[in-house]
């Protein structure tokens, strides 16, 4: 049976079957003629999801049908047309084709998804061609505005209002304003408008004919645009250009805000430009004629002038002699004191003073003043060499030590030094710092004074008669003194002794007779070793207060005063186990170089002791007991001076 189907499907001819059914037959030009005319009454772009044109037909209460040429009207909402300020039949109207047709069979439009489809493609235009648009601003939002474009919402940052920063975004709202496409995000939805594009662009221009107009020295007037620490910036017109704080007044100033205002419209005077960096400075002080220029005559070297202090410095403080003129008074020239370390100690910016002119140079336009000229030099006074005579005895501030001494301050202006070594007859000082402070009051004697120098010589030692001359006498070699150790040191202890003296005793020579050693604090009696008034020098020993002298020694001194013809038992008083070898070849040197006492020795019979001729170094080699002796005198070598 399919087989006979195919079979008569394959014979079927409509031709044949018009002739019997159709009275007249169409031929092929007649058929394309029909189908032509029906093609013009159907839309070309009827495909769904886009824009086309229709007609109004009808307009309800809450419906308005439009004819788009399908074959049924579509219907609308009467609120889609809100955009319209006059609606009535035959007028023409963009519809946007949702559905063909829905299950109803009818034709869905919208007007307004027409309008949103056409505003996207108006702002990919605008983006594309760099177009310049018009927006109204219909809120302000955080961080900048928002902008009705073609219907769409777009986000004008608050960066790209103005070239210049705004405080009040409100004064731009329900306001139109020109703007540029900058950045689309159809994702989102989002658009992004910039109007300081526009601005920065008329800028532009007006900056290449301003800078083609300006020139050095031109005067021109301008806006002040910003306010910094450093000047202002002001609107030329399109162009900025930068006024210092040094080129606003004559006069010295700290903050530009006391002088300028934002807004403030100011003439200027063209100092410099850079073309190609575009950068322009300004003056305005400069509009004025220079300060220097209306100084009086009577201004001049040695003139006594007044003013107010207007900066301070680390080296000194400028004051402000006249508007726009200022002198420097260094550190120096404030006072006749050596000790003012800093200007704001003695003077603040602000205060009033009067001051000498030392140097002045009107070309230069600087000049110098002095305060302390004002009064007389202290070291110029009449009884100065009456008042410092040398002995005269006087209290001073210590103002500074230094490792050589400590600078005293007698008065102001007049200083004097006194040495380390003029601090103390018998302590060793290493440094001003272990005798007295800084700012401490101290009793001081004149020991010179140089006024032609500026030089006075003080000393506080010699408020007292020197000590070692006063023991030089009772400080003979042998002798016994009361002693108390105050000190240890590394070889050996510190011992102050009468007159102040302080000695010094090695550990063995304090060493008490059960064995023991002495201790920091104790009291002890001390022989005399050594006594140098001329190098303040004293040795001393405890141990020699009970060391007994052996009888062979005393035996050994006693025949060499018969030898020597003198008692050398007085000049060897100490045992002589604490005494150098070297002290007595010394001082039996001195007996042998002794030519009246060599000659009464002569005249008497000599006795021989192991050797009946020696001197009296070679008699000290038979010395009976020169291995103590040996050892005595290594020990006292590493005794310090």
């Amino acid at each position: 049976m399919k087989d006979n189907l195919e079979k008569e499907e394959e014979v079927f001819n409509w031709d044949n079957y018009s002739h019997k059914f159709f009275i007249e037959e169409y031929s092929d030009a007649m058929r394309k003629a029909m189908e032509d005319d029906i093609s013009k009454t159907i839309p070309h772009s009827m495909a769904e999801k886009g824009v086309v044109k229709g007609i109004i037909v009808s307009i309800s209460d809450k419906e308005v049908l439009v004819n788009v040429g399908f074959k049924s009207d579509g219907s609308l909402p009467l609120a889609e047309f809100r955009d319209l300020d006059s609606l009535k039949v035959g007028d023409s109207v963009e519809v946007y084709i949702e559905e063909q047709e829905n299950e109803k069979g009818q034709l869905v439009l919208s007007h307004k998804k027409a309008l949103i489809v056409k505003a996207w493609t108006d702002i990919k235009d605008a983006l594309e061609n760099k177009t310049v648009i018009e927006g109204l601003v219909k809120r302000r939002t955080k961080g900048g505005l928002i902008i009705d474009i073609f219907g769409i919402e777009a986000f004008l940052p608050g960066s790209q209002i103005d070239t210049k920063p705004i405080k009040d975004y409100n004064i731009y709202v329900n306001k139109k304003i020109e703007v540029k496409i900058l950045k689309i995000n159809l994702i989102k939805d989002n658009v992004i408008v910039s109007h300081k594009a526009l601005m920065e662009k008329f800028i532009e221009e007006s900056k290449a004919i301003i800078l083609n107009t300006l020139e050095r020295g031109q005067i021109r007037e301008g806006e002040i645009k910003n306010i910094t620490d450093f000047g202002a910036f002001v609107d030329l017109g399109g162009v900025d250009g930068l006024l210092h704080i040094t080129d606003i007044s004559w006069g010295r100033i700290t903050n530009p805000r006391d002088f300028l205002q934002d807004g403030q419209k100011i003439n200027v005077v063209i100092l410099d430009f850079d073309e190609n960096k575009k950068r322009i400075s300004l003056g305005l002080k400069q509009l004025s004629k220079h300060p220097w220029e209306s100084l009086p005559d009577s201004v001049v070297i040695g003139s006594v002038v007044a003013g107010k202090i207007a900066n301070v410095a680390d080296y000194g403080v400028f004051m402000e002699v006249s508007p726009g003129v200022e002198g420097l008074i260094h550190v120096s020239e404030m006072s006749w004191s050596q000790h003012m370390r800093n200007p704001t100690d003695f003077i603040k910016i602000g205060e009033e003073v009067t001051a000498v002119v030392l140097t002045l140079d009107r070309e230069v336009k600087k000049m110098s003043l002095g305060i302390k000229q004002l009064t007389e030099d202290p070291w110029k006074k009449a009884d100065l060499l009456t008042k410092y005579a040398v002995g005269t005895v006087h209290t001073g501030t210590v103002k500074n030590l230094t490792t050589y001494g400590l600078f005293i301050e007698m008065e102001e202006g007049i200083d004097g030094l006194a040495h380390i070594s003029d601090l103390s007859w018998t302590k060793k000082i290493k440094h001003p710092s272990e005798f007295i402070n800084i700012n401490d009051k101290i009793e001081i004697k004149v020991i010179e004074i140089f006024p032609e120098t500026r030089r006075l010589g003080l000393s506080h030692k010699h408020l007292q008669q020197n000590p070692w001359e006063l023991a030089e006498s009772s400080f003979i070699k042998g002798s016994t003194h009361k002693g108390t150790v105050i000190a240890k040191v590394e070889r050996g202890y510190i011992v102050e002794l009468p007159f102040r003296i302080e000695g010094f005793c090695t550990h063995k020579n304090l060493t008490k007779q059960d064995g023991s050693h002495g201790k920091v604090g104790e009291e002890f009696d001390f022989i005399i070793m050594d006594f140098s008034k001329e190098d303040k020098k004293c040795a001393i020993s405890h141990t020699a207060t009970h060391t007994p002298v052996s009888e062979k020694t005393k035996e050994y001194l006693k025949d060499m005063t018969e030898v020597h013809n003198t008692d050398i038992s007085n000049i060897f008083i100490e045992p002589l186990q604490n005494i150098s070898s070297i002290e007595i070849s010394k001082n039996l040197e001195k007996i042998n170089n002794n030519p009246t006492e060599n000659s009464q020795a002569e005249e008497k019979p000599k006795k021989t002791y192991r050797k009946t001729k020696t001197t009296a170094t070679e008699q000290l080699s038979v010395f009976p007991s020169e291995t103590t002796e040996n050892n005595s005198t290594e020990e006292q070598k590493k005794q310090p001076d």
